[in-house]
C-alpha cells in the first residue's frame, strides 16, 4: 500500500510540474488517503504484534 502512495505522489508531482492542476490535486488526495490507511494498518499490526509476544 505504501508503494501505491508513492506512485500517486510521483504522479501528482509530475502533473503539477506540467501544469495539470486537477489531476495533481486528485492524485495528491488519493495519496493522502492511502497513506493514512497504511498508517492505521501499520499501527494495528504493531499492537497485535506486541500482544502476541
Amino acid at each position: 500500500m505504501l508503494r501505491w502512495t508513492i506512485i500517486f505522489v510521483v504522479i501528482a508531482l509530475i502533473a503539477a510540474v506540467l501544469g495539470f492542476g486537477g489531476i495533481a490535486g486528485a492524485a495528491a488526495g488519493i495519496a493522502k488517503i492511502l497513506f493514512f490507511i497504511f498508517l492505521v494498518l501499520f499501527i494495528i499490526s504493531l499492537i497485535f504484534g506486541f500482544m502476541r509476544k
